[in-house]
């Protein structure tokens, strides 16, 4: 049996990207990607990217906190072998799952794991964010985005009750369902205003509503939920989940049909693909990705979501930025992603070096500012 190889360096950046345009979330706007990459490189000259894009709000870490348990992590890492690394790096999942992901990952991608380096193409379905609130740019911006192939599209909500189901229901009008729809509140609502919407809406077209509430309000998760069923919408929830434990409380309680997962929160493909297999067991069905991710998150999350989903995925994530910092074999065909078959990811190590804002390198020597 061949042993492990061991880890012989790891090189951390901080990096800030700006986005082409600010993303508008219930709880805030995004103006640029808060990241934490993570480069290892192991003794047979194999090298693994992860990475942990911050989006405070939606998770308790911030980016200093990140930087912080990033520099912890690697420091532990170096000149372990791949099991005792990714062993190790897990040690910090349930404080900081962000930045533990962006390791373990990582290690996960120098391994050569076979989801990541599968022989054929795969193709799966994305679904794109419909931004505009005026009339006249929302005829153009869906009309365009449904002219591109897409077949589910995704609407923020969580701002104003009585704006959001208004312009909610002009979308539903100006699709006729001709694709499926996904209504995001990001948390935005009270219980009363998000028991008021899911009842309220016009279901035509809805494939789910997801997260009304404070992720932490299973109560109101309960009573939403059952308002929406009644009205025959899908409930979808996603700050509220974590961990496995999260996707049977879900279960238990009743209260989702939906269940969305992101790789950064999972702690690896491996864990990843266990929990999108888990909600399939539960009854429940999975939905994936990320929109506030970088190219290395969306590639990986697309390969896994293409072996597992029937569903169209939200890692979308790649395509806000003003620069792309790495070439992933993937690319957008008509509305689909398409993992290209055999393919590497390349750094754009110029880029990543003008959007850098710290590094560190470290090896079995010591660490390197």
């Amino acid at each position: 049996m061949t042993a492990d190889p061991f880890i012989d360096h790891i090189t951390l950046y901080r990096v800030r990207v700006p986005l082409t345009a600010p993303y508008k979330l219930a709880f805030g706007l995004v103006e640029a990607f808060d990241m934490v990459l993570a480069e290892v490189a192991l003794a047979n000259g194999a090298t693994g990217w992860g990475e942990a894009t911050v989006l405070t709000g939606y998770t308790e870490e911030t980016i200093a906190q990140a930087w912080v348990r990033a520099t912890d992590i690697a420091e532990r890492l170096i000149g372990r072998n791949l099991g005792e690394a990714k062993f190790s790096a897990m040690d910090s999942h349930a404080e900081a799952p962000f930045t533990t992901t962006a390791f373990v990952s990582a290690l996960e991608m120098a391994s050569g794991h076979p989801l990541l380096t599968a022989p054929n193409e795969r193709r799966m379905p994305l679904l794109a964010i419909i931004n505009a609130t005026d009339t006249g740019e929302l005829v153009d911006e869906i009309g365009a985005r449904i002219a591109d192939g897409f077949g589910t599209l995704k609407v923020k909500v969580g701002f104003d009750l009585a704006a959001d189901m208004k312009r909610l229901s002009f979308i539903q009008d100006l699709t006729a369902e001709r694709v499926a729809l996904r209504v995001d509140a990001n948390q935005g609502f009270s219980r009363a205003d998000g028991v008021a919407f899911v009842g309220g809406i016009d279901p035509a077209g809805i494939e789910l509503v997801e997260q009304p509430c404070a992720a932490e309000d299973w109560e109101a998760a309960v009573v939403i939920a059952e308002v929406a069923r009644g009205n025959g919408v899908a409930f979808m929830l996603d700050e509220s989940i974590y961990n496995l434990d999260d996707v049977d409380r879900a279960a238990d309680l009743d209260c989702a049909d939906v269940i969305k997962l992101k790789l950064m929160k999972a702690g690896g493909l491996d864990a990843l693909a266990s929990g999108l297999r888990h909600i399939q067991s539960r009854g429940m069905r999975p939905v994936l990705g990320n929109g506030v991710a970088g190219d290395v998150g969306c590639w990986m999350e697309a390969c896994v979501g293409a072996e597992i989903l029937d569903n169209a995925g939200e890692m979308n994530g790649f395509l806000k930025p003003i620069h792309r910092l790495f070439e992933v074999p993937m690319h957008l065909d008509s509305g689909e992603l398409v993992m290209e078959a055999g393919g590497e990811v390349v750094a754009d190590r110029e880029a990543i070096a003008a959007y850098t804002l710290e590094a560190r390198e470290y090896t079995q020597h010591g660490c390197n500012r």
